[in-house]
């Protein structure tokens, strides 16, 4: 296989010495690019993200890289798919030359903001060093912050210490409200997105739809990157880094998230694999590890310490975020009381501050249904499948048994959406549908207590407002372009 690809556009010229290209220049030359301002050029080409937002913090994610832009037009497999072979054997193809590489390159970074677009009077973060052991990127956490107030922030980046700043990114955020003040709150929930099956060049058609919605935050619910179904199969490190180099440095994904804040949820294969678990053992994904993969997710997203938590939004909206993977039995184990998806810890947690918001409304937002129901073959990871079924019906019971007003479910995984009525217990969840129409399919099932489903991509937006001083909720579905295709409205019910 060769090394040079016909077709493909080599990565820009570092201007970072000592670099292969530049030991070929001669000695005049390469002095006076290094004594020249211009040499410096750390690049921001995934620009940031801002997580974890709450009253008095957030963490702001951000990256050194080589170039300014990632790598268009590299190489690409033939197809999507790539045989489940045990033994691992290396491409020749090296990741730099592939289609959305983004390089990284060492470098300092630094963040700098206020609660004014000008900037003025800003607080900044200490100089960070970053290298290949995370990356080349970094995750500032950002304290002391007021709520109910806009913050803007600018990256800045440079080659050294001392050195002249060479790349700036600019973004913005705003904090939640005290729980007892209100606070009109719209935010997004998407899942699925299949880098194979982009709708777009620059990116998902979602992102600017979504960009429309003044979002106040985002919440990805998981298979935000498909390590193990998707050329290249990540089977080390360096691969699994590939993945999200390439999903987050389409333009419409960074110029989204300069805007938008975000909780992201880790399911299977942005973890290590389809259906997996932490004893699973996969040969087709050696030598990754599941420890490995689930790391490089930790290393990628700005998510904090905790997998599972809970965020409160003015004194109208409360949100969960749970993780499904690490406390996970195995999917093979036959259902009973000990079998689980969230572990004891986090369901005594779920069950315990549930009960304790006094939110009008509350939503769990989960990687996978608790509701459903699933397709009727073939999957058994889910609250909604048989698999799982003494954990799911426990759950749901409890909901009724505890008499939950204003409480919701809302579900990634499924290449659906749906808004389903749990018969029994009246729980009510809404699937958001994968980030693509490509991405769609699965034939699932539809029962009378299912009242929508539309097999499309798309993504789902929920807007708590009032209506007449009346808090009033609304779950929409929206196409990939952002019209809505299905609307449920419910004022707060008294408890």
């Amino acid at each position: 296989m060769p090394t040079t690809l016909p077709g493909a556009k080599a990565p820009a010229l570092s201007c970072r010495f000592p670099h292969t290209a530049a030991a070929a220049l001669s000695a005049a030359v390469v002095i006076m690019l290094v004594a020249s301002p211009s040499a410096f050029c750390a690049e921001l080409a995934m620009g940031l993200r801002v997580g974890e937002v709450t009253q008095t913090s957030a963490i702001v994610w951000t990256r050194v890289t080589r170039d300014k832009q990632r790598v268009w037009d590299g190489y690409r497999e033939p197809s999507k798919r790539t045989p489940k072979s045990p033994v691992y054997t290396p491409s020749e193809i090296k990741i730099e030359q592939r289609d959305g590489a983004t390089p990284g390159a060492r470098g300092q970074l630094r963040v700098s903001y206020a609660d004014n677009r000008e900037l003025s009077g800003p607080r900044e973060t200490a100089w960070v060093e970053v290298d290949q052991a995370s990356d080349y990127s970094h995750q500032f956490q950002l304290t002391g912050l007021k709520a109910a107030t806009r913050y803007f922030l600018r990256v800045d980046a440079r080659d050294a210490e001392d050195g002249p700043i060479t790349a700036s990114a600019e973004g913005t955020f705003a904090t939640p409200a005290e729980a007892s003040q209100w606070q009109d709150v719209r935010f997004g929930v998407i899942t699925g997105q299949s880098y194979w099956d982009l709708d777009h060049r620059e990116g998902f058609h979602i992102y600017p739809a979504m960009a429309k919605e003044n979002l106040s935050f985002i919440v990805p619910t998981g298979d935000t990157v498909y390590l193990d179904s998707e050329a290249p199969r990540a089977r080390t490190i360096e691969l699994a880094r590939y993945h999200w180099q390439r999903m987050y440095s389409l333009p419409r994904h960074v110029a989204f998230h300069k805007e938008v804040p975000g909780y992201w949820e880790v399911d299977d294969h942005d973890t290590w694999c389809d259906d997996c678990w932490p004893t699973l053992r996969a040969a087709w994904m050696n030598p990754l590890t599941f420890a490995q993969g689930f790391a490089v997710y930790r290393e990628q997203v700005p998510m904090g310490a905790a997998t599972f938590r809970t965020a409160r939004w003015g004194s109208g909206l409360q949100v969960w975020m749970v993780e499904g993977r690490l406390f996970r039995s195995p999917n093979t184990m036959p259902d009973g009381p000990d079998k689980t998806i969230w572990g004891r810890e986090q369901l005594e947690w779920l069950k315990r501050t549930i009960l304790e918001s006094d939110a009008d409304f509350r939503v769990l937002i989960s990687p996978t249904p608790i509701v459903g129901p699933d397709r009727d073959r073939g999957k058994r990871d889910n609250h909604a499948n048989d698999s799982f079924q003494t954990e799911g019906e426990h759950f749901r019971q409890w909901t009724k048994q505890q008499q939950l007003k204003n409480f919701f479910t809302c579900c990634g995984d499924r290449h659906w959406q749906y808004m389903s009525v749990e018969p029994r217990s009246g729980l009510r969840e809404f699937s958001c549908g994968p980030a693509s129409d490509m991405h769609a399919g699965g034939n699932p099932m539809q029962p009378d207590w299912q009242p929508f489903l539309r097999v499309k991509g798309g993504f789902l937006t929920v807007d708590v407002a009032r209506d007449n001083d009346v808090p009033t909720i609304s779950f929409r579905h929206h196409d990939v372009h952002g019209q809505v295709v299905h609307e449920h409205r419910q004022a707060k019910q008294q408890r």
